[in-house]
């Protein structure tokens, strides 16, 4: 039998527009598709405080501490250490903005962070269906993903100067840019994946979506897909 995987799906906080009460249960429920996969939900970002990561082969993190500090030092430490001793970590949508501001490590952490642009300017273009063109086909991430339509939020605002290695990217109605949709980096002796796909229940269940959120999982696990 396969060994399974332990992955804890890390929630409870975020911006208004997204339902995570909807979102994380559904995130939890694809991942499960992989029989590998034993998915668990703490409702609570500050859970991070505790040692409880290292009890997971993964984390996700699906939040965003929009109107509120994040988790403080000792979570921050307990991710960082988490991944750099080779913890697989997941960002997903809107968790690029986690601790806005406040942990500059955690842009070298996941590669690229959310920015916001300032009053008057688009942090993404309006939610609607756009192409996601897969750029590198022989990731074990995108293996067997060909280019694919979605109806999501095209994120256009994401900064950051470490290396990454791009996966797929999607051009903007709005500014006509290229922009990152998915992408890896390591971290010490851990992998780490974001995505910015993910707005809602339709993002998440739409197209290749959920195969490429396994496949990233099984990649940060350190697992064969």
């Amino acid at each position: 039998t396969q060994a399974q995987i332990k992955v804890l799906i890390i929630t409870g906080q975020d911006y208004p527009g997204h339902v995570w009460r909807e979102t994380a249960p559904v995130l939890r429920k694809l991942l499960e598709e992989d029989s590998r996969f034993v998915v668990h939900i703490l409702e609570d970002p500050h859970a991070l405080d505790s040692a409880t990561l290292t009890n997971y082969t993964v984390v996700l993190l699906h939040f965003q501490n929009w109107q509120t500090s994040g988790p403080g030092a000792t979570a921050r430490e307990n991710l960082r250490s988490y991944v750099a001793s080779g913890g697989g970590l997941l960002s997903v949508h809107f968790a690029c903005g986690a601790w806005h501001g406040e942990w500059p490590e955690f842009q070298n952490i996941v590669g690229r962070v959310w920015h916001g642009a300032g009053p008057g300017k688009a942090q993404h273009d309006p939610r609607g269906p756009f192409t996601v063109r897969i750029v590198d086909r022989e990731h074990p991430i995108t293996r067997g993903l060909a280019d694919f339509e979605t109806t999501d939020e095209l994120y256009t605002c994401l900064t950051g100067e470490v290396p990454i290695h791009l996966l797929a990217q999607a051009k903007s109605k709005v500014d006509q840019r290229d922009h990152a949709m998915a992408f890896t980096r390591d971290y010490g002796k851990g992998r780490v994946f974001l995505t910015t796909l993910g707005h809602d229940v339709k993002a998440f269940t739409n197209a290749c979506v959920p195969q490429l959120l396994r496949q990233a999982c099984a990649w940060t696990a350190g697992a064969k897909n």
